[in-house]
């Protein structure tokens, strides 16, 4: 159990499927075994905690079983040429393609990005909002032009990755190396135990919401216009780009590195930086994460509190622009029900399990504490 742990009054498995019996008889597995199995909360009814945390200790289940990857030979190959082409679509951007080009790549890196960190992320895997139909459409079309797979299965494998995070039925399991992590995982079979305990994560909810099923059903019409073709043909249609330019910066490079990006949050932010709220789980603070994944990389505090619309203690936008995102059209009525963490929970868990390096604005600041005021060293002191 983590230190000073208090339970709460919710169980874990309200998250679990209603049917869980049935999953677990396809999956060999039962629901208190799917629960016993959690190392970390999807939804605020998952804490078992007052300061949304978990009873029981989950440092020693983290861990990866060694096994002989089966590898994908044909992800293998087109992520091989998908990163030779973004080179030379990188080299292109300085050489020949034109500004128009360049622009449309740039938008459609934001676009892209904003479907999946504000859709297949906060508001479908997480539940931390509520979206009007012409916001979940408008988010359904940018998660398409980011094909990272339909946001259906994106939401499911990453409500898979918070439940049991950095085990073998994490899909991306940051305890087998960054490289597995960022790719890795893309390039081999997928651990048994990712499909077992998949079986058991609720998503009756993804199954009722209409826009996200019809993307889903038509995925493989949809992805091709949205992700390559459109992007291609738009410049040579519209100003007169070459086909190489345009197929190699618009479409290969841009996709290229927003994939990368996003990869990003499931490996570096799994490893390098401080985690202020919790000290027991690898997930990190990272500020350049934050920065290219449009506020993703706060991700020690985005484990501990995931129901967060923010995603973040503090919704600053500069380093946040989903959650400007979805500010905006909150203010418009298309986004509703923001949930987010009391300043009270969260200074509950920092003081329980965090790692000392929670933020202060400065000297002076109230959670400043009190020993390192009467530690610290000041000269010149103007004499009295």
């Amino acid at each position: 159990m983590p230190p000073n742990a208090t339970a709460g009054g919710q169980s874990i498995t309200d998250s679990l499927i209603s049917a869980a019996a049935t999953a677990a008889a396809e999956s060999e597995q039962n629901p208190t075994k799917l629960q016993q199995d959690s190392t970390g909360v999807l939804f605020e009814c998952d804490a078992e905690t007052i300061d949304g945390g978990l009873v029981k200790d989950i440092v020693s289940m983290k861990k990866a079983d060694r096994r002989k990857l089966k590898l994908v030979w044909r992800n293998i190959i087109a992520f091989g040429y998908l990163h030779l082409a973004a080179v030379y679509g990188a080299w292109l951007i300085f050489t020949s393609a034109k500004w128009q080009t360049i622009a449309l790549a740039f938008a459609l890196y934001v676009v892209s990005g904003l479907g999946i960190t504000a859709g297949a992320h906060r508001l479908w895997a997480h539940r931390s909002y509520k979206a009007k139909w012409p916001l979940r459409v408008l988010l359904v079309i940018f998660n398409t032009v980011a094909f990272q797979d339909a946001a259906y299965h994106w939401a499911r494998d990453h409500r898979v990755h918070h439940k049991y995070s950095e085990t073998d039925a994490d899909p991306h399991n940051a305890t087998r190396g960054f490289f597995f992590s960022h790719i890795g995982w893309l390039l081999c079979k997928k651990h048994p135990e990712v499909k077992a305990k998949g079986k058991g994560v609720d998503l009756s909810d993804l199954r009722a919401d209409r826009v996200l099923m019809f993307q889903k059903k038509h995925y493989f019409v949809l992805m091709p216009l949205a992700c390559f073709i459109l992007p291609t043909v738009a410049p040579m249609y519209f100003w007169g780009e070459s086909f190489v330019n345009a197929w190699f910066v618009a479409t290969m490079f841009r996709w290229c590195f927003i994939l990368n990006v996003t990869w990003l949050v499931n490996s570096a932010a799994h490893k390098f930086g401080g985690r202020p709220y919790d000290r027991f789980i690898n997930p990190s603070e990272n500020i350049s994460v934050a920065m290219l994944a449009f506020g993703e990389g706060w991700h020690n505090y985005h484990h501990v509190f995931p129901w967060d619309y923010k995603t973040a203690e503090f919704g600053k936008y500069s380093l946040n622009l989903t959650t400007a995102f979805i500010d905006f059209f909150a203010k418009i009525g298309w986004a509703y029900d923001l949930k987010s963490v009391s300043p009270d929970i969260i200074k509950k868990r920092v003081k329980r399990t965090g790692d000392g390096t929670h933020a202060t604005w400065g000297w002076g600041d109230k959670d400043q504490p009190k020993e390192e005021i009467d530690d610290a060293v000041i000269t010149h002191k103007k004499s009295e």
